[in-house]
């Protein structure tokens, strides 16, 4: 059955329910099935089955690495053990004994079937099949070892979202070395901020890129690298942006082809569960990134369990999410295969040349789950485009979003103008967790402004003031049970203090997360922004995305920023800067209907103290407004303290917030 509503929905509208032989096809009722045969477990309904996933956590993960078909190269003693003095969350132990590769299970099928296909902004596309995808990661794992990289070591990669790379990250894994990548369009600087806490041993890089139509030359950024990294044995450059670049400025390189080791077998090197697969990095839009461990073994679990049982991926799909390599939705991208999926990379703009530019990508190669930031859904809605009207996205069975909350009405959007039956699935979680713990459920229904349900096996819940769980009630996430994909350790953090002053410090024995989130009475889940940008206005507190939905839906206003300087100290002012569309002024009427609209559908206490006009939102590369350091910016923080330019896609729009600092400063 498919319901479907008006254009703008109101939250916890039903817009669509799956048909009860999607539901009995799903990955996640082949599971529940397995369970009753071999378990003797049987459930009434998805929330049912979720709790017994959280109550007994260990057993849950025992359970999956059986039905999913774990290959350990030495069994495991306990699925799951406590952390240091008897923690349950902080420090957990998974698969004591067990020995496995990530790698070895990404690669686990062969034949002639489209394993990856790289398209670029051009349209130039590359595909490539299961064998020839372990053939070349089998000629990169060689190279790297001629290199003396080993068990252990660290290899760096400056790339872009190619099948190369992809091929690259593997061979690192099947080593046991450590992967660590950033994107091209990443300044030197912030990468250099990035590998010089990995010690890198090899740094494999492009000549260049294009993006937007524009090509960039990247040679004197990767010979900056270079040169900061003393630990590097050699820098490989693979041709990007042109056939035969000159490297004479490089220093001492080596060409792709150059580099690779063919004939070789594809080998795995057994690792512990916890033995480091990939290093990322906190998004650094202040001060040095935190570089965060993540273990083989955490990945290959609650990866395979996100897109098997909560995306519903197999072997009959043609999996899509739009990320560079500095995201860790590129990783998630790249686990498809651990699923049999073939994946789809694009590397380029997602609006050249114009806002159809993925879309066209889906009808092209026959994407069947299609997954995106929140902001780009919210940019089509806003542009007017209508993808389902031109385009065939039969193949389309699901859509991903996350990166920020969803709000209704681009749920009803989607339903609307791109296709009424699929499952849209906005998830939330993120780089420090390798995952999400709360997104889509194949057999459940899809309401507006709404995340379908909690993960299996994450016990996610909302903490009021005091630390107790609440229903119906905005409050801080948490996580109460131990999740694998929790991070192995911080990098430059010996006594584990820094990890544990990021997510322990707040609530004994629990994951703090920084988000505000109401579970529905259904367990359904809303996320209302990042806790430490809260508007808190006398003593009422709001999450920044209800906010935003209510000032964005006025036809005059593009694009948004609201910044409540109270918790800086300052004057405790609520300002609001606006980006609007062309031809449309902020004059003393338009910021009347802002004021109003606010009063109504907020609260009074939440009309914004002073409204400004501004050429764009400032976001990080990703797309997430930053708050935060326009928070610091306007108490008088330095731009380059607050924030750092080469983790932001516009840095120049941070100045504007600077000089309204320095007038706001004078006036007082």
């Amino acid at each position: 059955m498919t319901e479907h509503s008006a254009y703008a929905a109101s939250e916890g509208a039903l817009l669509w329910t799956p048909s009860e032989e999607r539901r009995a096809a799903s990955n996640l009722a082949a599971y529940e099935r397995w369970l009753a045969e071999t378990r003797g477990l049987r459930f009434g309904s998805y929330e049912d089955l979720w709790r017994w996933s959280v109550s007994d956590v260990g057993g849950f993960w025992a359970s999956f690495w059986e039905w999913f078909g774990v290959q350990a190269h030495t069994p495991y003693a306990q699925a799951l053990a406590p952390g240091p003095g008897g923690t349950r969350v902080e420090g957990a132990r998974w698969f004591t004994g067990a020995t496995l590769n990530y790698a070895e299970h990404a690669l686990a099928r062969s034949g002639a079937g489209t394993a990856v296909i790289g398209v670029r902004e051009s349209g130039e596309t590359s595909e490539w099949t299961w064998d020839e995808l372990r053939e070349r990661t089998a000629a990169v794992a060689a190279g790297l070892r001629a290199l003396g990289v080993g068990r252990g070591d660290a290899v760096a990669a400056y790339m872009p979202n190619a099948p190369e790379t992809v091929a690259a990250a593997l061979a690192a894994a099947s080593i046991g070395a450590t992967w660590s990548s950033c994107p091209p369009e990443f300044g030197a600087r912030s990468v250099i901020e990035r590998f010089r806490q990995i010690e890198p041993k090899a740094l494999l890089a492009v000549d260049g890129y294009v993006y937007g139509g524009k090509a960039f030359d990247a040679r004197a950024s990767v010979e900056a690298v270079r040169r900061a990294l003393p630990s590097l044995r050699r820098t490989v450059i693979l041709p990007y942006l042109s056939p035969h670049p000159d490297l004479s400025g490089l220093g001492e390189t080596a060409l792709w082809d150059d580099f690779l080791v063919s004939g070789e077998t594809l080998t795995f090197e057994p690792a512990p569960f916890d033995h480091p697969l990939c290093v990322v990095y906190s998004s650094g839009t202040t001060g040095a990134p935190k570089a965060i461990v993540h273990g083989h073994g955490g990945a290959l679990l609650e990866h395979a369990k996100f897109l098997s049982l909560q995306m519903d991926l197999g072997e009959r799909d043609r999996f899509f999410w739009f990320s560079t390599t500095g995201w860790i939705m590129w990783n998630l991208l790249m686990s498809g295969l651990l699923a049999g999926s073939s994946i789809v990379l694009y590397d380029g703009s997602p609006a050249y040349p114009d806002a159809l530019a993925l879309w066209r990508l889906a009808e092209r190669t026959g994407i069947t789950s299609f997954g995106v930031s929140a902001p780009y859904i919210l940019g089509c809605m806003k542009a007017g485009v209508e993808p389902g009207a031109s385009l065939d996205l039969s193949a389309m069975r699901s859509i991903g979003s996350t990166g920020a909350p969803l709000p209704p009405e681009a749920f009803a959007w989607v339903y609307d103008k791109v296709k009424r039956d699929l499952l849209l699935a906005s998830i939330s979680g993120g780089t420090d967790v390798f995952t999400a713990f709360i997104g889509g459920g194949p057999t459940l229904p899809v309401r507006a402004g709404e995340i379908q349900c909690r993960c299996l096996a994450c016990k996610v819940e909302s903490f009021d003031e005091s630390g107790k769980p609440v229903t119906g009630e905005v409050g801080e996430l948490v996580v109460t049970e131990p999740m694998p994909s929790m991070p192995v350790r911080f990098l430059n953090d010996p006594d584990g203090s820094r990890l544990r002053e990021s997510y322990f410090d707040a609530y004994p024995d629990a994951w703090r997360h920084g988000d505000w989130l109401k579970i529905t009475e259904e367990g359904a889940c809303v996320v209302y922004g990042r806790s430490d940008s809260t508007l808190n206005r006398s003593g009422v507190r709001m999450g920044t995305s209800e906010f935003y939905r209510v000032v964005e839906e006025l036809p005059e206003v593009l694009d948004s920023l609201v910044v409540d300087t109270t918790q800086l100290g300052a004057e405790g002012e609520l300002l609001l800067f606006l980006v609007m569309r062309e031809g449309r002024a902020l004059d003393d009427a338009a910021r009347r209907r802002v004021t109003d609209a606010v009063r109504t559908s907020l609260s009074p206490r939440h009309a914004p103290d002073a409204i400004y006009e501004i050429a764009e939102v400032p976001r990080t590369l990703n797309g997430k407004k930053l708050e935060v350091p326009v928070k610091k910016i306007l108490s008088g923080t330095p731009i380059r303290q607050a924030a750092s330019a080469d983790a932001l896609a516009n840095p120049d729009a941070l100045e504007f917030f600077a000089r309204l600092a320095e007038e706001r400063a004078r006036r007082r």
